[in-house]
């Protein structure tokens, strides 16, 4: 897709991010076995999730959607140029309010990183419609593989924006790695803004986190992860056998989202050349979200290599949209 003011850039090979198992093999040997993030972000996936943004309960895309509603022009000042890239990016519409900040004070080009073309495609029509003077240059693949285009591309200053706590759905080894690599792709002066969810009681997060009611949001997106494995891998994890829930560990400061096996059973990934048992009661974990003590997390990122200079946090719901500055690289 392309015309002249969007551009979808492939900067990953579609087999190796969907079809290379490795990560995948790695996690489901775990103990619990566990998905990683990206199977839930299939075509189905990513529209299921953008269901569960709009929960009453789910608080967290109306806060930082508020954030940013209150704080965009600010925010927009002091980025201060005009590239700006989001890893995970899904339909934009929160970056939206920040992209019109940025396209009132100067020529602005936008490059959302995501696995799912298809919300690419969406966002980005959406995104140039709403917006007359925004580029986007939207890069297909994984962070890993959006990130090494941007250190390969143009030199112009960037901010890289990581919204919609998603900072928090990786673990603390994934975590650490991933701000090394943003770390390693961005020069002196360029920007990082993160939002995360700070810490707060648990039955506050049990109940953002799970279905009420008659609804099924959370339930259908977790199951997804096993159907994608099923057509993608050829597994076949029986759905009806499994039952969604997730918890908050207090200890860990994470919400965990799990499907537990209602029975014995026995799972066959052929294209994995795994077995998985599973007795009644085991889980999948299917998605952490990490939620963090504020000085610990502005002091790791600084440790990363970035200076803090601005914070925005709600005071109710404690969740905070944070702007760092890429510190000069020692000599």
């Amino acid at each position: 897709m392309q015309h002249d003011r969007v551009e979808i850039v492939p900067v990953d090979d579609e087999a190796a991010f969907w079809d290379d198992g490795s990560d995948l093999l790695a996690c489901l040997r775990e103990s619990p076995p566990r998905v990683p993030p990206r199977f839930g972000y299939d075509a189905a996936g990513s529209e299921l999730f953008e269901q569960i943004t709009e929960l009453p309960d789910y608080y967290l895309t109306r806060v930082e959607y508020g954030l940013l509603e209150r704080h965009r022009e600010e925010i927009a000042d002091r980025i201060g140029h005009g590239r700006i890239a989001e890893l995970g990016s899904g339909s934009a519409k929160k970056t939206t309010l920040l992209l019109a900040a940025c396209t009132q004070r100067r020529p602005t080009t936008y490059l959302p990183i995501d696995v799912s073309r298809e919300m690419l495609e969406v966002s980005s029509s959406a995104l140039t419609a709403q917006l007359p003077d925004l580029r986007v240059e939207a890069l297909w693949g994984r962070y890993e593989a959006g990130l090494a285009h941007l250190r390969d591309g143009e030199a112009e200053p960037v901010t890289v924006a990581f919204l919609g706590s998603n900072l928090g759905n990786t673990t603390p080894a994934e975590r650490t790695a991933l701000l090394t690599e943003i770390a390693g792709t961005l020069r002196p002066g360029d920007g990082l803004l993160v939002s995360v969810d700070l810490r707060k009681p648990g039955p506050v997060l049990e109940a953002c986190y799970n279905d009420r009611g008659d609804r099924s949001a959370f339930a259908r997106f977790r199951l997804n992860h096993l159907t994608h494995l099923n057509r993608r891998f050829g597994a076949d994890f029986a759905l009806e056998y499994f039952y969604p829930r997730a918890h908050y560990d207090p200890d860990g400061g994470a919400v965990e989202g799990h499907l537990y096996a209602t029975e014995d059973q026995s799972v066959v990934l052929p294209g994995l050349d795994l077995r998985l048992d599973l007795a009644t009661g085991d889980s999948i974990n299917v998605g952490f979200s990490y939620k963090f003590h504020r000085p610990r997390f502005v002091a790791d990122v600084t440790a990363h290599g970035f200076v803090p200079t601005a914070q925005w946090i709600d005071a109710v719901w404690q969740y905070g949209i944070f702007l760092f500055e890429r510190s000069p690289r020692p000599s």
